[in-house]
């Protein structure tokens, strides 16, 4: 009698953690991406994969995972689903001090409005703020962006406020840029910054002494010097393997050297630096991408180590546009889609000494790219307004920030709306 009722009481119990088990197996995961093309050079596939991610982390790459597992399913088959792009030069300590022109200056954007809906998740600021001013830059947009904000250091203390300012060499400290990075915000400098310098090597040696004492990469905007510089000797003499030269394609010859000579060749001592380690970052910006450089470079498989925008109100509505753009630009030079993704992703993130971006390792945090590649007739513009067609652009349709739906320009993600008799009167 007693068993039998032990029976009676426990069996529906029994049933119902049965139910409950089974139902945790069905829904593992929270999001499945199903079908589409995966691009991950660090995993080295290119290839139809499924994509799960639970808690905001990639959970499991396979080629055909079971719908049943997840709570919610997206269709992303015709797509290509890459790691949430790297654009690892842009301007976006947007404030309103009178004066300013980027650091806390109207010519800097705030991220999260240009950053989502071209497939960009983690931004490197080049090197709007210095470290007087860095502390500002993160209250007002790095701690309240939902982008991930990182940064490079300006050599000068006050960063981008203006081109003088941007001349003092008073105000460039290595040691205090240095401890700025390495005690109080490493996990957000990733780097430091010269720019803008109208004399000699002073100001490029004093960041590479920085990028030393904090071991940290230095990105050089290299061109208002009167007279020109040596590119050469900046890259064979000053810059460090692993550093930066930024506004590769740049063509305003009065103010820098260029990397192509007059007659349409690449000079040997650009592929001599290549090997060496130096970093060619694209840096389009509104007034540093020339066809007239960048085309015979390409040509004679020159190839940038990184693509990006130099985003600021003065390059989106111009040539640049948004990272869609640029990276179509590329394929239009001959680039193949994996080539681009590769230099907007897992290349930054090796160059900005991140490992964990730039991929979808399971494990890493769920910050993913669908793009639609369109094909067509479409026209891309240089900074010196001349137009070059291309028959591929790519469309970013969906975006996920540490797995949560930031972008979704076709609604690929939502539900079904039924009409249900609602009343319209």
């Amino acid at each position: 009698m007693t068993d039998n009722r032990n029976l009676q009481i426990y069996l529906p119990l029994l049933f119902i953690i049965f139910l409950a088990f089974t139902h945790h197996v069905d829904a593992q995961h929270e999001l499945l991406l199903k079908g589409g093309h995966l691009i991950d050079a660090k995993n080295n596939i290119n290839r139809t994969m499924d994509i799960a991610i639970s808690d905001g982390k990639i959970a499991e790459i396979a080629t055909n995972i079971n719908p049943d597992h997840a709570n919610k399913v997206i269709n992303v088959s015709g797509l290509y689903v890459t790691p949430g792009l790297i654009d690892m030069h842009v301007h976006v300590f947007m404030g309103n001090e009178p004066g300013a022109y980027i650091a806390n200056g109207a010519t800097s954007v705030m991220p999260d409005g240009f950053t989502f809906r071209s497939g960009v998740t983690t931004v490197v600021d080049a090197g709007s703020s210095g470290w007087r001013n860095f502390r500002l830059f993160k209250e007002q947009t790095i701690d309240k962006a939902s982008t991930r904000v990182l940064a490079l250091l300006n050599i000068v203390g006050t960063g981008m406020t203006g081109r003088f300012e941007e001349q003092d060499i008073s105000d460039m400290n290595p040691e205090m840029t240095a401890h700025m990075i390495t005690r109080l915000y490493p996990e957000i400098l990733v780097g430091i910054k010269s720019a803008h310098y109208w004399g000699d090597f002073t100001q490029v040696d004093k960041a590479t002494e920085a990028g030393k004492l904090a071991d940290v990469p230095v990105m050089v905007d290299f061109g208002e010097h009167d007279p020109t510089n040596s590119i050469k000797s900046l890259f064979l003499e000053h810059l460090r393997p692993g550093d930066i030269f930024t506004h590769t394609f740049a063509n305003w010859p009065l103010q820098r050297e260029t990397i192509v000579d007059e007659n349409g060749k690449v000079k040997p001592f650009v592929f001599e630096a290549q090997e060496k380690g130096i970093v060619f970052d694209v840096g389009h910006g509104g007034g540093s991408f020339s066809w007239q450089q960048a085309v015979p470079a390409i040509t004679q498989g020159f190839i940038p180590s990184v693509i990006s925008t130099d985003l600021h109100t003065q390059s989106m509505n111009a040539g640049m546009k948004d990272m869609c753009n640029v990276l179509s630009k590329f394929m239009a030079l001959g680039m193949t889609i994996e080539e681009v993704i590769h230099r907007a992703t897992w290349n930054p993130a090796q160059v900005i000494k991140r490992p964990d971006l730039g991929h979808l390792s399971v494990g890493t945090e769920a910050d993913v790219a669908v793009f639609r590649l369109r094909t067509g007739e479409f026209g891309f513009i240089d900074v010196h307004g001349k137009k070059m067609g291309g028959s591929q652009k790519l469309e970013t349709e969906l975006t996920l920030r540490s797995g949560r739906v930031v972008w979704d320009l076709n609604g690929i993600s939502m539900n079904k709306f039924e009409d249900s008799g609602i009343i319209t009167h």
